[in-house]
């Protein structure tokens, strides 16, 4: 490949990945713009606290499980494309039905194929990125690049729904109002598949035929990252916290909630950058700092608690960047999809059964939970010293040195 023409493809890749992240600022601002009035609002028609409770479990084990099927069907078909189109079609028009649900059992039916649709886009849409990663200067600024864009429509979204609920009191005038971003990211989707149709010709032709199996490394890296996932507290319980303790003023919690998403969204960025950079080293050093979110929100007061939700955010951004960023080296691009849709249905498992089990022990003592959330995390950083050591990225950086 000529210099000229790498250039040209660099461009083509890095143009990509912009038209990925301002589609998916548009599905963040819709989805997550529901996502945070989904309790109030299944209260609301009559759904009790378990109820809502089984209701958002069972979608986010959806949206992580169904992935792992949805990766083997992008890779057998190699209908990437295909596959994303019909993600992004479902999940983007669960979310603007709820506004003609009158029952919490219709609309935790459309909660779940929310998640679902999800699940079904993420891993072929990944697999995509990741071809455009290794053109534009590696996996983490792509995937960092992209969650930037991403976590910026999550800020977006529950603002915008908070002032439709401000100025008209009505969950159900909330849900259509998100059929204007929900309709400008199927247009989107349409307009990049038409301009990109193949990213994966983006990869070099040498690197796309593999054996068919998952590398030990990839096992063992996916141990670490299930640990991580375990001892990391959903926002739903940090936020309960805050309000039965009365810490944070419950007008504030959605502020918080915004913070947090700020910092994830501009730490993405970051966190890619350094990630490419210095690999392995990044993630283990933003291991052992998230690691103390647990004891800020749930031991500190109104500005350590705030201090708490920054820290917090930024591990999501680690968890929505470097984390899978780093599994796009350990395997071949014809495996990718099938290794995201693993990947993250494990990751989401584990964070899943993290999740009950720190709640269960908040209930019988915060100290426990805490010390439940710090200890899991760390446990991952000797596996991810090991890991880092055989890492691909380690091995480029050692060959360029």
């Amino acid at each position: 490949m000529t210099a000229a023409t790498a250039r040209r493809t660099s461009r083509i890749a890095l143009r990509f990945v912009l038209m990925v992240g301002v589609l998916s600022f548009f599905a963040d601002s819709t989805y997550e713009g529901s996502r945070s009035i989904l309790g109030p609002y299944l209260g609301s028609l009559g759904a009790s606290a378990t109820a809502i409770g089984v209701v958002t479990g069972l979608g986010e084990l959806a949206g992580y499980g169904l992935r792992l099927l949805s990766g083997r069907w992008a890779d057998s078909t190699r209908q990437y494309w295909s596959i994303t189109l019909f993600g992004y079609v479902v999940q983007m028009l669960a979310v603007p039905a709820l506004a003609l649900t009158n029952g919490w059992p219709s609309a935790a039916a459309l909660i779940v194929l929310e998640r679902a649709g999800k699940a079904t886009r993420n891993p072929p849409r990944d697999a995509m990125l990741s071809h455009a990663g290794h053109q534009i200067g590696g996996y983490g600024w792509a995937f960092g690049l992209h969650e930037g864009l991403d976590q910026l429509g999550a800020l977006t979204g529950p603002l915008v729904v908070a002032a439709v609920l401000a100025r008209r009191g009505d969950y159900h005038r909330a849900f259509a109002v998100l059929l204007i971003p929900a309709l400008i990211n199927l247009s989107l989707v349409l307009i990049t598949r038409r301009l990109y149709p193949r990213p994966q010709d983006l990869e070099p032709a040498g690197a796309r035929v593999g054996d068919g199996r998952l590398p030990r490394l990839y096992w063992v890296y996916l141990a670490g990252a299930a640990l991580v996932a375990a001892g990391f507290a959903d926002y739903p319980l940090v936020a309960y916290h805050w309000s039965h303790r009365h810490i944070v003023p419950g007008e504030w919690i959605p502020v918080f909630y915004s913070v947090a998403m700020a910092v994830s969204g501009t730490g993405s960025l970051v966190l890619g950058r350094l990630f490419d950079r210095y690999g392995f080293r990044a993630l283990i050093a933003l291991t052992v700092v998230a690691a103390a979110f647990a004891p800020l929100v749930f031991l500190g007061s109104f500005w350590t608690a705030l201090a708490g939700a920054a820290v917090w955010g930024l591990g999501v951004g680690a968890h929505e960047s470097i984390i899978p960023a780093a599994v796009a080296p350990l395997v071949t691009p014809d495996r990718r999809a099938s290794a995201f849709g693993l990947f993250t249905a494990g990751y989401g498992a584990c964070w899943f059964l993290g999740s009950a089990a720190i709640g269960m022990l908040y209930d019988r003592s915060l100290s426990a939970a805490i010390a439940f959330c710090v200890a899991t995390q760390l446990a991952a950083v000797p596996i991810f010293v090991w890991v880092g050591r055989r890492h691909p990225t380690a091995r480029a950086a050692h060959r360029a040195a």
